[in-house]
């Protein structure tokens, strides 16, 4: 049995502890917060702690620790479970600084631990059919893609917490509600070459920008095109992934990008893409993702082999939204190394 700790109790944590209580051969052993009203769980068999090195010291038998704190402390809790020699599964984004997501694959590589990052969107129906198209070369040679999120987040959503829309911890549109998307275009198009980019803070009161669009070149050749906004009236209206191909062109979208907008795949006929449509509209979300990523951790370290989603998997995204902010800055095109 695999034994999970959890640290940080906000919102987010509810799904790592059905998570774990789903897979088999997991188990949640310990939680941990620096506030105490947060430690609060029916579970009388969970350990409860305010310090996570204690915790950590008094529980050996701890295998994975699950990182849900604000963003900007993934990095430095990353560098505290490794000392330990635990495994590590972090919420996203990996960090808020290419720099720190670096360092993070390094400490877990030089502890001798398995690191994998929340991205769980990867596991929904749809976007598994796309990859399987994609794996199987069906879109031929690539031309290009559009990523894109449309969300409202009401300056109320950012004064729930003293921490939202902040640099140091939060991030802006791109690190919190776009991440995944992002994530999802560098898993299907491959390394970026270039980037040119602009942010902006048109209507929340936050540090961070609340709308974003971005010009990509992919190593490939193909090109990407950005856009993400909290600033979209008067309600969420659309987050989507389209690809374009030489013999595919295939657009996933939504409130949330769960269903096949568009399957123009050569070689599919108009009943296979009705077949393809109605499976997705019935059971859109699938398997919860973050489930997902707790059955995997649970394998991984059976398998001794390395997560689905690694380090490098956190890693890329941080760095293209990076980039896209200091071109925004700089008023230049950034050319990846």
């Amino acid at each position: 049995m695999i034994q999970f700790a959890i640290v940080g109790m906000g919102f987010i944590a509810d799904k790592h502890i059905a998570a774990i209580q789903n897979a088999e051969g997991a188990n949640l052993f310990a939680i941990c917060d620096t506030n105490p009203d947060r430690l609060v769980l029916d579970d009388e068999n969970v350990l409860k702690y305010t310090d996570l090195e204690k915790m950590l010291t008094e529980n050996p038998q701890i295998d994975v620790v699950n990182i849900c704190v604000p963003s900007g402390l993934h990095a430095t809790l990353t560098k505290v479970v490794a000392k330990y020699n635990k495994h590590i599964v972090t919420e996203k984004p990996m960090a808020l600084n290419s720099a720190d997501a670096k360092e993070m694959m390094e400490i877990a590589k030089e502890a001798g631990v398995k690191l994998s990052i929340v991205h769980p969107n990867r596991y929904r129906p749809a976007i598994m059919e796309v990859r399987e198209l994609m794996d199987a070369g069906k879109f031929g040679k690539l031309s290009h893609a559009n990523a894109t999120v449309r969300w409202n987040r009401g300056q109320e959503y950012y004064d729930q917490a003293p921490w939202r829309g902040t640099k140091q911890f939060d991030g802006g549109v791109l690190m919190n509600q776009a991440i995944h998307n992002l994530d999802l275009l560098l898993w299907f198009m491959g390394p970026v070459k270039s980037v040119q980019g602009m942010v902006a803070t048109r209507f929340r009161d936050i540090e961070t920008e609340d709308v974003a669009t971005a010009l990509i070149e992919f190593e490939s050749g193909a090109l990407g095109v950005v856009e993400a906004a909290t600033t979209v009236y008067p309600q969420n209206l659309e987050e989507s992934l389209s690809i374009f191909g030489e013999s595919a062109s295939v657009k996933v979208s939504g409130k949330n990008a769960v269903f096949i907008d568009t399957w123009d795949v050569e070689g599919y006929s108009e009943d296979e893409v009705k077949a393809l449509k109605t499976k997705i509209q019935n059971d859109p979300w699938g398997k919860k993702g973050h489930d997902c990523i707790i059955e995997d951790m649970v394998a991984a370290i059976n398998e001794d082999r390395e997560p689905e989603v690694g380090g490098i998997d956190g890693y890329n995204p941080v760095r293209l939204i990076e980039a896209i902010i200091e071109s925004s800055e700089t008023g230049k095109r950034i050319i990846f190394s």
